[in-house]
């Protein structure tokens, strides 16, 4: 049975966007034969809603959601029980079936910065971006303005969730997230045993 991750993110037109790109981001990590379900969700409830939906259909499945603030637990299951979210644990969910994109998605962009000068071309300008290398302790603020900044100038124009996320995040090199980010780190491991 194939595993279904349940994503934060998207709205109706952008659902097929979002499965392209964490195919490719999957594939590049090397799932290729054993590649998870993506299914987008839309809000962070309806994909808390529609995992717990379906561990209670007893389907294999994972959370995947922004953290959207600095994690300070080692279990997710902690973070999201504290404000704003205060989500309990879903009858059946295991440890390793929630999983966090730290402190946003894009914070995984952050990793690789080849990546993001490729995608974007002339004119970007990596010095805009926060220079942490540990991307998880990067603020949502910082690493939106910095993408912002970076990108402001570039024939793409400035960075915009909508028309761009989806297609980086199946241009970064899993890899360099990883090393990055502990908790993306957690996510393909997780995934490479399933």
């Amino acid at each position: 049975m194939s595993v279904s991750v349940f994503i934060e993110g998207g709205s109706k037109s952008l659902k097929p966007a979002i499965r392209e790109g964490f195919k490719a981001f999957f594939e590049r990590a090397g799932l290729q034969g054993r590649l998870p379900r993506t299914v987008p969700c839309g809000s962070r409830n309806d994909a808390y809603d529609r995992y717990a939906l379906a561990l209670r259909n007893g389907e294999e499945a994972m959370l995947l959601v922004d953290a959207e603030r600095r994690v300070t637990h080692d279990d997710p299951w902690m973070h999201l029980a504290q404000e704003p979210d205060e989500w309990s644990r879903p009858a059946g969910a295991k440890d390793d079936t929630c999983h966090l994109m730290v402190q946003v998605m894009e914070s995984w962009f952050l990793a690789d910065r080849d990546a993001l000068s490729t995608f974007f071309g002339r004119r970007f300008q990596p010095n805009s971006l926060p220079g942490n290398p540990t991307t998880e302790e990067i603020s949502k603020d910082e690493v939106l303005r910095g993408l912002a900044n970076a990108t402001r100038r570039t024939t793409k124009g400035a960075y915009d969730k909508g028309r761009h996320s989806f297609e980086l995040i199946g241009a970064i090199d899993p890899g360099k997230v990883a090393a990055a980010s502990p908790h993306a780190r957690r996510l393909l491991d997780t995934l490479r045993q399933a």
